[in-house]
């Protein structure tokens, strides 16, 4: 590896436009009524607040961490319909899936996602033969009406030359199909983007300490902001309680006696340096039921999933040596060993999936979206697929507007009479926008590295020209945070002045993927928390 070059000494560059202070957005919340807090800041909730922002009610937003910091940052980065639901008969299901998948990556977001061809390699001895997948492909991509062409069965010499470490030893076939693929954290912060953009007030590391009871019914929450120790409250005219894993711990302040509604299902994964370019990812058929990926993500190469019931503290997952294990057994049916070293890995991380309450095999369950209300009013939602967020939010919203008992119908625009397919903030064509950043570089000067040109423009779309007017302004923000990964110090700023960066972690983890490539530093980490303490 690189040794890191000398981070530069940076002073306090505020950008145009900044967010308000942490204390005055506590002031704010404190200060008025809410038509709606959400608790909970993974995707299920951002999209809920953008959707409920987009009606017309007054929306807070709070979580205890950073937004998208647990399982929606955990995923397999992937827009996808669920190929393996085809197996289990839910048609309409992967339906559904490739129509919200198409409006994500076509017209919500296109320049935060981008298609992905799957090899789904076929072997002998496997769990299905190659007239089956070649069948469910096709029937597969025709469900996403042709979009992404059409399924169908490629010899493996072919496909060796897009995946060149697909092992080909006992390989009868390979049926292709077509996806997308995301940075999660990104697409979660541009979705918070949207949800203030319509007026939502947001606040992370905010941890709720108590809910609030007029009447018997659930009418806002205590607070107790984490990067200060502050305390204040939020009052609301309805609560929803959009905290994933620990949905059941906020069921139990509103009702001590709140039977158990979900269960947990834990999803590890290994990020590795690539041996070689991959051109394709390859889904892997390891039963009946599951399916391993091995995908080229941020010029890495991302591994797994695992599903396995979880029943300890959501707080305390992580990823164990038999995780590891087990992923890099699993991989080895369809990559070969030297892509495989445990000296290629630079990342591993872990989420929790929030399934329905039930018995049977996690990997069978059906990842929908429960929704529940308490007995003092305050709703549950719980499940769900990234793919869906928008079509969640959007569900979501039309429950709350049929509640009884609640007015907020009369003060919203029905989702009937909301453009269906709103585009995130910066959505633009990010070739375009990688070109004119090459083109419009600083001068005098060096032009801005193609590699970052293309980092930026397909993870901000147009808003990487604010990013571009930072390192304009001051070379020392143009330089790269290490010379291993495409980020530049501008984005730490941007994130600081912008997208709510509280913590190093915050900018390193979510906002760029320097600890996912291995190259968070301790020099680095300093340098980013010297800039956060100088925000304005």
């Amino acid at each position: 590896m690189t040794t890191p070059q000398s981070v530069p000494a940076l002073g306090t560059h505020p950008a145009a436009g900044s967010l308000p202070g942490r204390a005055e957005t506590r002031e704010q919340l404190a200060r008025a009524t809410y038509d709606l807090l959400v608790i909970g800041g993974g995707i299920l909730g951002i999209s809920t607040a953008w959707h409920a922002a987009q009606a017309g009610l007054r929306v807070a937003l709070v979580d205890a961490g950073d937004f998208a910091g647990a399982t929606s940052s955990a995923s397999s980065k992937l827009l996808h319909g669920g190929l393996r639901y085809l197996q289990t008969g839910a048609v309409k299901l992967v339906a559904e899936n490739h129509f919200e998948r198409r409006a994500v990556s076509r017209e919500v977001a296109p320049h935060l996602s981008n298609p992905l061809t799957f090899y789904l390699p076929v072997y002998r001895g496997g769990p299905h033969g190659a007239a089956k997948l070649g069948a469910g492909v096709f029937a597969y991509s025709a469900l996403s009406a042709f979009g992404d062409g059409v399924g169908h069965v490629i010899s493996p010499s072919r496909a060796r030359r897009d995946v060149p470490e697909l092992r080909t030893e006992g390989l009868k076939a390979v049926a292709v199909y077509g996806d997308d693929q995301m940075n999660d954290a990104r697409m979660a912060l541009m979705t918070v983007r949207a949800a203030v953009a319509a007026g939502a007030t947001v606040l992370n590391h905010a941890e709720v300490t108590g809910l609030r009871f007029t009447k018997g019914r659930v009418s806002g929450a205590d607070l107790r902001d984490r990067t200060d120790g502050s305390e204040f409250g939020v009052t609301a005219r309805l609560v929803l309680n959009a905290t994933g894993p620990w949905v059941d711990h906020l069921r139990r302040m509103e009702d001590p006696d709140a039977a158990p509604s979900i269960r947990l299902s834990k999803g590890a994964h290994l990020v590795l340096k690539r041996t070689a370019p991959w051109r394709a990812a390859l889904a892997t058929p390891i039963d009946k039921y599951r399916i391993t990926f091995a995908l080229p993500w941020e010029d890495m190469l991302l591994l797994g999933t695992t599903d396995e019931m979880y029943e300890g503290d959501p707080a305390d997952v992580a990823v164990t040596e038999k995780d590891t294990a087990q992923i890099l057994d699993e991989a080895a049916f369809s990559v070969r060993d030297q892509q495989l070293s445990r000296d290629l890995i630079t990342y591993s991380f872990a989420g929790l999936r929030v399934l329905p309450g039930g018995p049977g095999d996690t990997s069978q369950a059906k990842r929908e979206t429960v929704v529940s209300e308490g007995r003092g009013g305050m709703l549950s939602i719980a499940g769900g697929k990234w793919t869906t967020f928008r079509h969640i939010g959007r569900t979501i919203m039309n429950k709350l507007a049929a509640l009884p008992g609640q007015s907020l119908a009369e003060d919203m625009t029905p989702m009937s009479g909301l453009p269906r397919k709103l585009p995130l903030p910066g959505i633009a064509n990010p070739r375009a926008v990688e070109h004119r950043l090459l083109v419009d570089g600083p001068a005098p000067g060096p032009r801005m590295a193609a590699d970052t040109a293309r980092h930026l423009a397909t993870h901000y779309g147009s808003l990487a020209f604010d990013i571009a007017r930072l390192a304009n302004d001051d070379p020392e923000l143009a330089r790269r945070i290490h010379p291993d990964a495409p980020e530049i110090w501008a984005q730490v700023v941007y994130a600081r002045d912008h997208e709510w960066a509280e913590t190093a972690d915050d900018v390193l983890r979510r906002r760029t993927t320097l600890t996912i490539r291995g190259l968070a530093t301790d020099e680095i980490r300093g340098k980013v928390e010297g800039l956060l303490a100088e925000r304005s």
